[in-house]
């Protein structure tokens, strides 16, 4: 059964790990797909953060558009696939970083830590922002 607007939306904002894919642009290719964290606010952006010179951050680029995919996989089972247009490319912010990993590591200390790593070279770090158009969600589980 598919999720409500409400209830799709308080999922991705959720800190799952998404699965992130995008055109390869290859013939013969299938998308390429990568796990991302990433922060969402209910019917805002999508935001991920990762290194300027990724390979998803050029093909993003290029195709103007991506899907995330968030699972829960123990009852109930759930997803929600987004897909939607790229809103920007920019230097990340320290502050935008924090947030993201604040989401998925466990300690202060650890998120600190993550943060100074991959903000060593901070034009190096970028924020991509999608604008979410389409969704695909359900409840594989029954009642919750």
């Amino acid at each position: 059964m598919p999720l409500s607007v409400e209830e799709r939306e308080k999922f991705l904002v959720g800190p799952h790990v998404a699965a992130l894919a995008v055109d390869s642009g290859e013939e013969g290719r299938g998308p390429v797909n990568v796990p991302v964290w990433y922060v969402y606010r209910p019917g805002g952006e999508v935001v991920l953060v990762t290194g300027r010179a990724s390979r998803k951050t050029q093909l993003i680029a290029d195709a103007g558009r991506f899907t995330l995919l968030v699972d829960q996989t123990s009852p109930t089972y759930r997803y929600v696939s987004v897909e939607g247009e790229l809103v920007s490319v920019e230097t990340a912010t320290k502050e935008l970083a924090r947030e993201i990993a604040a989401r998925y590591l466990p300690t202060e200390s650890a998120v600190e830590a993550h943060v100074e790593r991959i903000m060593a070279d901070p034009e190096a770090v970028v924020a991509i922002r999608m604008r979410p158009r389409h969704w695909l969600s359900a409840d594989l589980g029954g009642a919750s």
